[in-house]
């Protein structure tokens, strides 16, 4: 018989904020469901279990009857509830305060409903630094999970890392155990015998060993192709025979027996860091070809399994800069948590503020944290529009509720200046009560942000097209149709055909009051394809701005001089709010032209959140002729108007130019993976009036251009069910 060892399962269990209700559903039955099934019937196997707060929540409302399950195997002793930050937020994006409150609320419930005594907590995604320790502590946490990457990244050799370690920080000590690597792959694409032999090797050379795997329980039966391989072919339960088989040296155990009753294997500091494929995936795109060429090259190198664990990728706080619309969930979040503490504390000074709202406002914020949507590697994250609409469609309702905390008037308006991206250059806000956005004069002027209150919409929740190091398999038609059980770090599906044509790549942001100058020529194909020429240096240059302010109206001016090939022009635009309103009035002036000048201009508007090829939203003239569905190709002439009308949502925007005015319309979509494989997914709808300039006698072009955003539809229905719900 080898050598008695110590094996410790912790499954985690996740599904992000926002995601389709179908999906969580689905994932239920394939995968949550069965799990337990299994689980339940082998009597001599201890799990540790973390279920992410989201999740949660959610299974208690639709399954309470799983709840109720997991509750009565917690008072057998058979499962340890593993708690968390609520929400699933990566920690290195949290202050201190947010840290601490997650933890300690989802702590607070997972006590009350499952009566679990929460001592150890999952830190989402592994990702890991070592200021964590302080606030993990304080929140009550004494102990965590980390890759085996983290401590081979510390030094430490496979031979080590045979129990669990103490780690501190400003004096606070908790205990870190290393999860395996090996069997993150072998659990559940490898055989039990396979499993079995690998803790054996460990065993025979470590005897007291504490061995833990730590990984997703959506590997059995969600993930593809799982469910067949996990409960179709027994594979779950052979693996549960197994160990049931060798329990006379496998000692199954959750992480509270085995810092109960096995000794520290030493103390150490670990690097920031995240599993291995996390870190490569937040390397820029080229560094990440860079990267696996290289490791390919080397790979059959004698010496490469010993340099490979000193060998890392990126930081993942680069996915910020990576892609800039993750910084700004980030930087409108942060905004959002300000506004919160500073409200708490001057409810905390006896001044006049809603406590009722607070809590709300709170679990609102902490929701628009998780962090699914911040950042992508082989899952769909920041490219999956759904889960960005709803990390903004949380902190939008979490700034509306501290509105009311603090007692706001019905009709307001206010602008601020402020660095509010933590880019060095200032940000203008403005915003009313129905309308909130942010502009920034250092990036062309752009609006960067624009926020519909009453439907708690971005309608600038867009992505730019980029490069990413996947495109490679794209664009050279690699398939895969296969039935063997996979990684989905392995494997290569097509879910569509004719992908290598779709991808594209953006010269610009897909943002709004981008401004544009192309040939006179330039046709909807090559502004679409982005191969028309771009003459002029305003897209992303800096503006000069000026704010005007009257107590119902507030007026933003951003103007720049620059050039359109070899014409000078000094360009104008301003952007109109009123208190109460939910039109933006945005005027253009172009200035200094010479009387024969000859320009073809195009300020471009973006949309998110506003599918193409679905009944219900398409777009249609003055007149109220339909136009198309919203990923239509528009090429149109000579309108009085434009509108955009979405009736899921409850919208209706409508483009007002002053003068007639030529549209052109097309979608932006991406090319990204996701579990099921490489998929084309719609991010916005762009819309570009455009004219062929001519100035007057003075040199000088103008057009006004009115936006009305009508939410009245979305507000009328939710007044009725609120009637409805309270009759």
């Amino acid at each position: 018989m080898p050598n008695p060892i110590r094996f410790s399962l912790l499954l985690h269990n996740h599904q992000p904020v926002g995601n389709f209700e179908h999906v969580f559903e689905q994932t239920y039955q394939e995968s949550y469901l069965p799990f337990l099934d299994v689980f339940e019937r082998y009597d001599a196997i201890k799990i540790a279990l973390h279920t992410s707060g989201s999740l949660m929540e959610w299974l208690d409302a639709r399954h309470p009857e799983y709840v109720d399950r997991l509750a009565h195997l917690v008072r057998q002793g058979r499962v340890e509830i593993i708690g968390g930050p609520y929400y699933e937020p990566i920690l290195a994006m949290l202050p201190s305060r947010d840290r601490l409150g997650q933890i300690r609320s989802y702590t607070n419930w997972l006590e009350k409903r499952l009566g679990a005594a929460v001592r150890g907590m999952w830190v989402p995604e592994r990702v890991w630094e070592q200021s964590y320790t302080r606030d993990l502590v304080d929140a009550g946490i004494e102990y965590t999970v980390l890759d085996d990457f983290h401590f081979k990244a510390a030094g430490l050799a496979d031979s080590e890392l045979t129990g669990h370690f103490v780690t501190e920080d400003d004096g606070r000590v908790m205990c870190v155990f290393p999860g395996s690597e090996r069997l993150r792959y072998l659990i559940p694409f490898g055989s039990p015998e396979q499993i079995v032999e690998h803790l054996g090797q460990i065993a025979e050379h470590h005897p007291g060993a504490v061995v833990v795997f730590g990984d997703d329980g959506e590997k059995f039966g969600s993930w593809p192709e799982t469910h067949k391989h996990v409960y179709g072919d027994r594979w779950l339960e052979r693996f549960f025979d197994a160990l049931t088989d060798h329990r006379d040296w496998i000692h199954t155990t959750t992480l509270a027996d085995a810092v109960d009753n096995v000794a520290p294997a030493g103390k150490i500091y670990l690097p920031d860091c995240s599993y291995r494929e996390m870190t490569e995936w937040a390397l820029p795109a080229a560094r990440q070809i860079d990267f696996e060429e290289l490791s390919h090259e080397i790979g059959d190198n004698p010496h490469w399994p010993a340099l490979r664990q000193f060998v890392r990728g990126g930081f993942w706080r680069n996915f910020k800069i990576r892609y800039p619309e993750s910084d700004e969930m980030y930087s409108r979040m942060m905004h959002v948590s300000r506004r919160l503490s500073q409200t708490a504390e001057m409810a905390e000074r006896g001044e006049s503020v809603d406590w009722s709202l607070l809590d709300a406002a709170r679990a609102e914020l902490y929701r628009g944290q998780c962090n699914c949507a911040y950042w992508h590697g082989a899952f769909g994250g920041i490219y999956l529009p759904h889960l960005r609409n709803a990390i903004f469609e949380h902190l939008i309702s979490a700034e509306n509720l501290l509105n009311r905390a603090n007692r706001r008037p019905e009709s307001w308006i206010e602008s601020n200046i402020d660095d509010f991206n933590c880019d060095s250059y200032p940000e203008i806000h403005l915003a009313n009560d129905r309308l909130a956005m942010w502009i920034a004069p250092n990036a062309g002027g752009q609006i960067y942000e624009l926020d519909v209150r009453p439907i708690r919409h971005n309608l600038l929740a867009t992505l730019t097209r980029r490069p990413e190091a996947y495109h490679q398999k794209v664009l050279r038609g690699a398939n895969y149709h296969g039935e063997q059980c996979a990684s989905i770090h392995d494997r290569v599906v097509f879910k569509q055909e004719g992908l290598d044509k779709c991808v594209q790549y953006d010269a610009h942001p897909r943002k709004s009051l981008l401004d544009l100058f192309y040939p006179a020529d330039a046709s909807i194909e090559s502004v679409a394809s982005g191969e028309a020429e771009q003459l002029g240096d305003f897209t992303t240059g800096r503006y000069d701005a000026r704010v005007r302010r009257n107590p119902d109206r507030i007026q933003v001016e951003l103007s720049r001089e620059g050039r359109v090939a070899d014409v000078a022009v000094r360009l104008v635009k301003t952007i109109s709010l009123d208190a109460g309103g939910s039109s933006l009035e945005i005027t253009y002036s172009l200035e200094g032209l010479s009387p024969d000048a000859s320009l073809h201009f195009a300020p471009e508007f973006n949309f998110a959140g506003l599918p193409a090829n679905v009944d219900g939203r398409f777009f249609r003239d003055a007149s109220g002729r339909d136009m198309g569905h919203l990923g239509t190709i528009n090429d149109l002439a000579n309108l009085d108007g434009l509108g955009l009308v979405d009736h899921w949502l409850g919208i209706d925007i409508q483009l007002k130019p002053s003068r007639p005015t030529h549209f052109w319309t097309f979608p932006v979509n991406t090319v990204s993976q996701s579990e099921g494989g490489f998929e084309l997914v719609h991010q916005s709808v762009v819309v570009q009036p455009h004219w062929h300039v001519r100035p007057d006698a003075d040199g000088c072009w103008r057009v006004t251009l009115r936006m009305d955003i009508d939410t009245s539809h979305a507000e009328n229905h939710r007044k009725d069910t609120v009637v409805v719900a309270t009759s």
